[in-house]
């Protein structure tokens, strides 16, 4: 089994925001959104995308396994498996209290929807960075789709129709910007992910939530949840087709092609070391406004 591994040192990453993308890098954006039924491109994916031979050979041998039933059963699966080690986390109900504060109960819904699109659209992402990490370390996918189950393996991703609106460094206010700097400090990571920039949105509701998450992070339990969650994506990866014929070998040489040895590795295994936290934040901030 693939152990879970924080790359030391952490290597630098060169993720290229969505609007700036342009021409082959655009396509590519598009299709990957389109294909895993997200509206975002993930900084994992914009992190992939700088290395292009990596990318392409990546992506072009995945996409027809990202369409097929058996994925989007595993990311099922595997949001299942997350929010069930999430289930005992020592959270408090916010609801009480955003009330008080003046929150609607439209804008409550607000804030559950845009948690409901990472509770989703952040499986296919660590199943995806969990499946290169295996090939880069020399495992293989498994044997193609046969023809016969061709009508099974037909596109079963939907698309998530809802546009991010995120509150980038540069927008925030001061208090915000803390925020932002503490989770790095206390998650040890060199970025913010979509997920916090886009509930930072509302700034008032997102100091909270992280202050009451922050503790289950750094309680003795979190990081077994983490791990666990981390075996699941691997079980789950190893166990799906490989109707796009991507093999390791093919995959190996496509990193070399863009970097140094160990270059693109240490990218991808830190965003596979990161996910499976992430997943378990995210499931987190859904429990604390879940409606009674």
């Amino acid at each position: 089994m693939l152990p879970r591994h924080k790359p030391n040192p952490i290597p630098a990453i060169h993720p290229l925001p969505e609007y700036k993308a342009t021409g082959a890098r655009k396509a590519v954006y598009e299709d990957t959104k389109a294909v895993l039924g997200v509206p975002w491109m993930g900084v994992v994916t914009m992190a992939f995308s700088h290395y292009p031979s990596f990318y392409q050979t990546l992506w072009s041998g995945v996409r027809p396994l990202c369409q097929s039933r058996a994925f989007g059963d595993a990311c099922l699966r595997l949001r299942a498996f997350t929010e069930a080690q999430a289930a005992d986390f020592p959270l408090a109900d916010l609801q009480p209290a955003l009330r008080s504060q003046g929150y609607a109960e439209r804008e409550l819904d607000d804030i559950r929807a845009i948690i409901e699109v990472f509770s989703v659209g952040n499986m296919p992402y660590l199943l995806l960075a969990t499946l290169a990490r295996l090939l880069l370390q020399g495992n293989e996918m498994g044997g193609p789709v046969s023809p016969g189950a061709a009508q099974v393996m037909a596109g079963m991703t939907p698309v998530v129709e809802r546009r991010l609106i995120l509150l980038e460094r540069h927008h925030a206010d001061a208090p915000t910007r803390a925020v932002y700097d503490d989770i790095q400090a206390t998650l040890g990571l060199p970025l913010i992910n979509t997920d916090y920039r886009a509930l930072a949105r509302w700034p008032s509701y997102f100091a909270a939530a992280w202050g009451n998450l922050k503790p289950v992070i750094l309680g003795n339990d979190y990081p077994q949840r983490a791990e666990a969650i981390h075996y699941e994506a691997v079980r789950l990866a190893l166990a799906l087709p490989n109707p796009g014929g991507l093999r390791s070998a093919a995959l190996q040489s496509a990193a070399l092609a863009d970097a140094p040895k160990g270059e693109v590795d240490s990218v991808v295994g830190l965003f596979q070391w990161l996910l499976p936290g992430l997943v378990a934040n995210v499931a987190g901030f859904q429990r604390q406004i879940k409606p009674s």
